[in-house]
């Protein structure tokens, strides 16, 4: 048998496609560049090439072919040339040179043969909860499935995963991460995914609009201005949605996208003397407390996707619940890795 030279050679290639592009368009599944497809054939793993977007998978090549048996040996014995990926790649068939998904392991390891990972809003919305797994047992009781606990995307967030693989699930839930489900056709796994949002499905609680007044005096002459999606600026009018973001971030694209957490000002205070006395980097996000959300006017649109996310994983939870924020750790991990900074130079081209 030849060997498939674009994903498009690869039996059922179109249905798989179309199920990748249908996921990215869908930001209750996807936001920005995150999330990533995999399907297998004759021992090659054809994975979402990192800071691509699934939106455009039936109309951009967006898929590389990696050497699935090598990887898998590698990841047994440990070798860093794992944490990319890239020397798995098949030589000649990556004319732009682009860099595996950085989640690439976690699609070798699982043996399906389709494989899409998701950071869907329902998911998210038990993940970054203390109690997520034991909430999540509740609704996903049926389901071949298994939690893994936050562990930094990539190597070690597949070797999390590893320990978790007897049996071998079809539904992965990864804390303060996100989804993956895996089936051995393209079918199946878009009816495990529809059935996974479905039953993780929770109420949207709405908090009021925004003050565009307020939001245009305090943003004069900052290089801000109010963000132009009105659900977001539900994070400010909310106070429990306003201190629960203002104490940490949930999962790793908002660190990527958006900085670590969000910096809130309070009604008395004027951005233009925080931004001028502070010491620190500024989040792109700026929620004004009773007022609404501002982003900069160079914001990428990964950030506003982002800032859109955040909203409605918000949306979706209450007071009480008991959140699990990323530790500062966990954040410094994130936005000093490698790879995301090629994701981040990628996002910011593209924009």
């Amino acid at each position: 048998m030849h060997e498939a030279r674009t994903i498009r050679d690869v039996p059922g290639a179109m249905e798989f496609l179309h199920l990748s592009a249908k996921a990215g368009q869908d930001a209750a599944l996807v936001q920005g560049p995150g999330g990533n497809t995999s399907i297998k054939q004759d021992g090659i793993l054809w994975v979402k090439a990192s800071g691509t977007q699934l939106a455009d998978a039936l109309t951009a090549d967006i898929f590389l072919p990696v050497r699935l048996a090598p990887l898998l040996q590698a990841l047994d014995r440990h070798d860093p040339a794992c944490e990319t990926s890239a020397d798995f790649v098949v030589a000649g068939l990556n004319p732009r040179a682009l860099r595996p998904s950085i989640e690439t392991t976690l699609h070798a390891l699982l043996p399906q043969r389709v494989v899409v990972h998701v950071h869907c809003v329902e998911t998210l919305s038990w993940a970054c909860r203390e109690d997520g797994e034991a909430r999540l047992s509740e609704r996903l009781k049926g389901l071949n499935w298994a939690f893994v606990p936050y562990a930094r995307p990539g190597l070690p967030l597949s070797q999390a995963m590893a320990a978790r693989l007897s049996p071998v699930p079809s539904v992965v839930v990864l804390g303060n991460h996100g989804l993956v489900v895996a089936g051995d056709t393209v079918d199946a796994a878009a009816k495990l995914l529809t059935d996974v949002q479905r039953r993780l499905r929770r109420p949207e609680a709405h908090a009021g609009s925004a003050n565009w007044a307020r939001l245009d005096l305090v943003a004069e002459a900052t290089g801000y201005q109010a963000v132009a999606d009105p659900l977001v600026h539900a994070l400010a009018l909310d106070p429990f949605r306003l201190q629960a973001v203002a104490q940490g971030s949930l999962y790793p694209d908002h660190v990527i996208f958006l900085g670590p957490a969000v910096l809130t000002l309070q009604p008395d205070e004027s951005l233009k003397l925080l931004l001028a006395r502070n010491d620190r980097p500024i989040a792109p996000l700026i929620l004004v407390a009773g007022a609404g959300a501002l982003l900069p006017r160079t914001a990428t649109p990964s950030a506003k996707a982002m800032a859109r996310c955040l909203a409605d994983v918000m949306a979706r939870l209450r007071p009480g619940e008991p959140l699990r924020h990323l530790t500062a750790t966990d954040e410094y991990a994130l936005l000093n890795w490698d790879a995301e900074k090629y994701r981040q130079a990628l996002s910011k081209a593209r924009a």
